[in-house]
């Protein structure tokens, strides 16, 4: 999730768990605490498909984590003694980290809660910023800061808010993956891989990918259509050249499930993860190889996408409130020739 959001939660949780003993400057610790995992941007793995891929590495890792709470919270008791106790305090270190990547693990983006053991975690319930979840935190916390004497109560609140959204979150989810269960139910693509995603800022409008050998599928449905068959597109998924080791390449589709598409632009061969994004625009797209005189494997160069445009957000505003018009061509989106086809009929 974005860095606000980080900082809010953690200063809820520290709120929480202060309890009576919750000042302002437990929640702006709470907050530090809170944004302290994300810190290993500022590390460089050598490249930019091994900074996609470390990031949320070793400081999501609740085998890190745990451990280092229990350092940190020795460490701030020997030299800043508070009013808590050292069991106390450890409680509201290890809170504030932990929920960090937990909250991440709910996103598309993945996290490595179990590192070194290189298995993401992605349960993708939320987009990396949704307002939704951020406001009741930001609005208890400031209550919090007018109501001191009630402090504990309002982050507990907040809490509550944001915990029953992220329920509604993966409610939602679920309702969607079974719309497309359904749906491919019968065809060539019943049981193929199938990633399931919100849209940007919300809740109710989603964005499903289903892969099958040659090609992937796109498109969106609401939890409050009425009609809910969804119209997909289809697109060429591309292949990765046999025969070539490319230890980049297998990072990427190790991190990504294989949801990945591989297009030649000119000489080079550049890798899209199509987890996180929506049509063209992908957020992470790299060059992987070069076919100059024959397929070479490259050092990775990050490769820039198609950018999101306002004019597309009516579009996706409409999309989200039931308007299936804007189904029936995702190019109000994303720009791209191809046409939506049934499923059913394949």
């Amino acid at each position: 999730m974005d860095s606000v959001t980080q900082a809010a939660l953690g200063a809820a949780v520290a709120g929480a768990v202060a309890g009576r003993k919750c000042t302002p400057k437990v929640l702006l610790a709470g907050a530090a605490l809170g944004s302290l995992p994300d810190l290993d941007v500022l590390l460089s793995y050598g490249d930019p498909v091994s900074d996609m891929v470390k990031h949320r590495g070793f400081s999501h890792s609740l085998f890190v984590l745990m451990p280092f709470s229990l350092l940190l919270a020795w460490l701030w008791q020997k030299w800043r003694p508070t009013c808590f106790s050292f069991g106390h305090l450890w409680l509201l270190v290890t809170a504030c980290l932990v929920t960090h990547p937990l909250l991440d693990s709910l996103t598309a983006y993945g996290t490595q809660l179990f590192w070194p053991i290189n298995i993401p975690i992605a349960i993708p319930s939320l987009f990396i910023i949704d307002p939704l979840y951020t406001i009741p935190l930001l609005v208890v916390l400031l209550a919090s800061l007018l109501w001191r004497d009630r402090m504990a109560k309002l982050c507990t609140v907040g809490l509550a808010v944001s915990s029953l959204y992220i329920a509604w979150s993966l409610t939602a989810m679920n309702m969607i993956e079974s719309r497309v269960e359904q749906q491919l139910a019968g065809t060539p693509l019943a049981g193929q891989p199938v990633f399931i995603t919100p849209t940007p800022f919300n809740t109710v409008l989603w964005r499903i990918v289903v892969q099958d050998e040659e090609s992937y599928f796109e498109g969106l449905s609401s939890v409050i259509d009425g009609d809910t068959e969804i119209d997909f597109l289809q697109k060429p998924l591309g292949t990765w050249p046999a025969g070539l080791a490319s230890e980049h390449q297998q990072m990427l589709e190790h991190f990504t499930g294989g949801f990945i598409r591989y297009e030649q632009r000119q000489s080079a061969l550049v890798a899209s993860d199509l987890r996180l994004g929506i049509g063209e625009q992908l957020a992470f797209q790299f060059a992987l190889a070069d076919n100059s005189n024959e397929w070479t494997a490259i050092e990775p160069i990050r490769v820039e996408g198609a950018k999101a445009r306002l004019a597309q957000i009516p579009n996706l505003w409409l999309r989200l409130l039931g308007s299936q018009d804007i189904d029936a061509n995702l190019c109000h989106i994303s720009e791209c020739p191809q046409e939506a086809v049934p499923l059913a009929s394949r």
